[in-house]
């Protein structure tokens, strides 16, 4: 099975170099590699440009206007633009355990999105990860939140990872599922803009459509640096979207993936 890491990032290139480096150090590396970039630089342009020219596998910059905060939308790009079956999202702040794309493709199946969760570094711990370039961590690493999210015991992982469909914890920076089924719902709402609920929107919609969640507890071990809370101010009309998805029990949006399923994206 083919597998695309998409990694969204926004201005953030010395934490996009570290997450990228530990995507390359996998023990099971993704066919591919798409930055899904929100309207970031050069500065972010010339990383990618810089890793994809040592990287063993593809490394494409797909890459929209900045006009705020358009994460749906440029995950939406990305997704259409990959060649691969399944499809793994983070974000461009987590760095990754070295089993962490085997971990997703080990309960990967069709009919099921895959949530992961995150290890919580503090300010320090992330100033010194960044100035260090580290990559790994240990329970007691000095700096961490959420601990326990740093175990790695895929036996135990298989009792957590049991059908449900809980709406708690849905972040698509530790999240994966086919190709097939991200475009059955067509993807990510495009008319998402602001942060925060697209990705609960997504799996309101995934789960009308008949699918199921498994939580990767002690597996898909990521570590996230430490970065100030994005502006709150569109949460209102994004909980609104996100409530009439509900209601309406809808299973497609409107404006999605396939709009850029034909289109020529950016990349460098």
């Amino acid at each position: 099975m083919n597998a695309a890491l998409i990694v969204t990032t926004y201005r953030r290139p010395e934490a996009l170099k570290l997450v990228l480096r530990s995507a390359l150090q996998q023990h099971r590396v993704p066919e591919e590699i798409l930055v899904a970039d929100d309207g970031s630089g050069e500065e972010t342009a010339r990383c990618i440009e810089t890793l994809a020219g040592k990287s063993p596998i593809p490394i494409r910059h797909i890459r929209q206007e900045d006009l705020g905060f358009r994460a749906a939308m440029i995950r939406n790009r990305a997704a259409a633009a990959s060649t691969a079956d399944y499809l793994i999202f983070i974000d461009g702040d987590m760095l990754l355990h070295p089993d962490f794309i085997s971990d997703h493709l080990r309960f990967a199946q069709k009919g099921f999105f895959l949530q992961g969760g995150r290890v919580l570094l503090d300010p320090s711990a992330t100033r010194n990860a960044l100035k260090e370039g580290r990559l790994k961590f240990s329970f007691s690493s000095p700096g961490l939140g959420n601990r326990l999210n740093t175990w790695r015991f895929p036996a135990l992982c298989r009792l957590f990872a049991r059908p449900n469909r809980s709406m708690r914890g849905i972040r698509t920076c530790n999240f994966s599922l086919y190709r097939s089924d991200f475009f059955s719902v067509n993807g990510f709402d495009n008319r998402f803009v602001g942060w925060g609920r697209e990705d609960s929107e997504l799996a309101v919609r995934l789960y009308n459509n008949g699918m199921k969640r498994k939580n990767l507890k002690f597996c898909a071990v990521a570590y996230h640096l430490y970065h100030k809370e994005s502006d709150r101010g569109p949460l209102p009309e994004n909980d609104r979207r996100l409530l009439q998805s509900v209601e309406n029990k809808t299973i497609r949006c409107e404006e999605g993936v396939e709009a850029y399923l034909h289109s020529k994206e950016v990349q460098r």
